[in-house]
């Protein structure tokens, strides 16, 4: 059988809720991570990556120990709660389905080298397709249960309207008890099929976010409005700057083009505005990256990974390479010393 890329890997958090799901079903965690020689003190770094092929190695394991072939949906669930703290922040940028959409974190940045969840349109449906970079596994329940186990929550959770699942397909043949499957997708389930992806209803695209209420509301919303309330960003333009760059930031490294597009300027406009008052784009985007970077550490919720994302880095190891030119230090060592 072809065997995953040795340089493949993945970080520790992602670990950590396929360990929670085996300890919760009764494995022997401890033995298990021992025999495949994964350190669980490491877990303590959340930088640290693991190689594909011991992870994956010890997801079989559990399931095997455990006797549960549904150990995928337990780890989805769980996956889905770790990152509750990330929709909270997407939610005061995003104001629709279609627009969290655009800016959904990538499998690949917040797990590691496992797949990515592709979104598809169809005249009626949209469609979340699991890609695993793995092919091997392409067959296999676990990532596929786990992957689409936490797309449909992740889905499901965030409009005023519920939006389920209208139709789930498998790559893998149907298992012999149906009953979770079921109660996480739906009665409308297809096996054996090319691709594993979830069907939703594409009027759902229109679909109001729930906005925050109260003081959850304004603690989300506090690094944001840390960027329009001192010094010169009291200028309208450069308020309305900033906040389109926040708002891109989550889709990558964005441009100065990209960000002109957003606020309907041409590139040469943009730079000449910004000439006049004595700066640069680069300059702004810094600036809002390094104050963002300070305000997200300040909260235990968000994890390093979810930061570098909401910053708009490819991984960990970009963000911490910026941040420590910015402050001399990495993040996790800033965090340590509050």
């Amino acid at each position: 059988m072809e065997v995953p890329n040795p340089n493949w890997s993945v970080y520790s958090t992602y670990v950590e809720a396929i360990v929670q799901a085996g300890e919760h079903l009764g494995a022997p965690v401890d033995a298990l991570l021992i025999k495949v020689g994964i350190d669980k003190h490491l877990f303590k770094d959340p930088e640290h990556r693991f190689p594909v092929a011991k992870v994956l190695r010890f997801y079989q394991l559990l399931a095997e120990h455990t006797n549960n072939p549904d150990i995928g949906l337990y780890t989805g669930r769980i996956a889905h709660i770790n990152g509750l703290n990330l929709q909270l922040y997407m939610s005061t940028v995003c104001s629709t389905f279609r627009e969290y959409l655009n800016l959904m974190p990538s499998v690949l940045r917040f797990s590691g080298d496992i797949g990515e969840v592709v979104i598809q349109g169809e005249p009626e449906f949209i469609r979340l397709e699991w890609q695993p970079l793995w092919k091997a596994t392409g067959t296999q329940r676990l990532l596929t249960d786990e992957m689409l186990t936490v797309s449909a929550a992740i889905v499901n959770s965030l409009c005023i309207l519920p939006i389920p699942v209208r139709r789930a397909h498998f790559t893998y043949a149907q298992p012999q008890d149906l009953t979770l499957l079921n109660t996480t997708f739906g009665e409308n389930l297809h096996f054996n099929q090319p691709v594993s992806c979830l069907y939703f209803s594409r009027e759902s695209l229109n679909y109001p976010l729930t906005r925050l209420a109260g003081d959850l509301a304004a603690t989300m919303a506090r690094p944001v409005e840390h960027l329009f309330q001192e010094g010169e960003t009291r200028d309208v333009f450069l308020q309305q700057l900033r906040q389109t760059i926040l708002k891109l930031l989550p889709e990558g490294e964005i441009s100065i083009d990209r960000v002109a597009e957003e606020l309907n300027l041409s590139r040469r406009t943009l730079q000449r505005r910004l000439s006049d008052r004595d700066t640069q784009f680069l300059q702004v985007l810094q600036s809002v990256r390094a104050s963002l970077a300070l305000r997200y550490l300040a909260d235990e919720r968000l994890g390093i990974t979810e930061i570098a994302f909401l910053l708009g880095y490819g991984d960990q190891g970009s963000f911490s390479s910026a941040f420590k030119s910015w402050h001399g230090m990495s993040p996790r060592e800033y965090r340590q010393g509050q």
